[in-house]
């Protein structure tokens, strides 16, 4: 887990703290006004108590192939006591089978980089299954574009990545895209964040 701290079971991801603001207000705009909300890779649970602090109206459901991340999670959980905070689901994205239906939006921050392409690909399959007609799926995190030069910083993420395992590394913005086409996902909006970092908002075709 890249340069988390546990302290009494809960784990602390420093760039969540960083993130964790711009994020919300662009969910605030994108996510439906009420509905369950499934959050892919959940990893500390951090980003799933902020969401599920600042959009009361709806209900967040966090979750995470990891056995570490899982407790990490419901340790969270108990510490913020929130209603609409699910207990953390057991959940692989790149699995054909996820342990839920439905959703009325998905998110995914800071995954696919971290992650072999058959994460991506479960995570559009998995959309595609669980969202209805116009449902969100949102990601967060740096992408490569061919129409725009890669800020340094993301280049030697990029390369730190892949040396910690070839199968990880930044995406292609319109590979990504076609990936989620093929799941019956258009991408709607492309939205610039801080630190170099995109928003991709999906939508589920009718």
């Amino acid at each position: 887990m890249l340069g988390w701290d546990a302290t009494d079971g809960a784990l602390h991801a420093p760039a969540t703290l960083r993130n964790r603001e711009p994020i919300l207000a662009l969910l605030a705009r994108i996510l439906p006004a009420q509905g369950l909300v499934l959050e892919v890779a959940s990893g500390s649970g951090e980003h799933a108590v902020h969401f599920a602090r600042g959009l009361p109206q709806l209900t967040v459901q966090p979750s995470d192939p990891s056995a570490q991340a899982i407790a990490s999670i419901a340790a969270h959980r108990r510490r913020a006591g929130l209603a609409n905070l699910r207990e953390p689901l057991a959940l692989d994205a790149a699995s054909p089978s996820w342990p839920l239906a439905r959703a009325d939006a998905v998110l995914a921050i800071n995954m696919i980089h971290i992650a072999p392409w058959s994460a991506a690909e479960g995570l559009m399959a998995g959309a595609g299954r669980l969202l209805p007609p116009g449902g969100p799926l949102y990601l967060y995190g740096p992408f490569l574009e061919a129409d725009r030069e890669t800020a340094p910083s993301n280049l030697a993420f990029d390369a730190d990545l892949k040396a910690r395992d070839s199968a990880w590394g930044l995406r292609d913005r319109d590979a990504v895209a076609a990936l989620g086409a093929r799941h019956g996902l258009a991408l709607a909006e492309r939205v610039e964040m801080p630190a170099n970092n995109l928003s991709l908002v999906f939508r589920r075709r009718a």
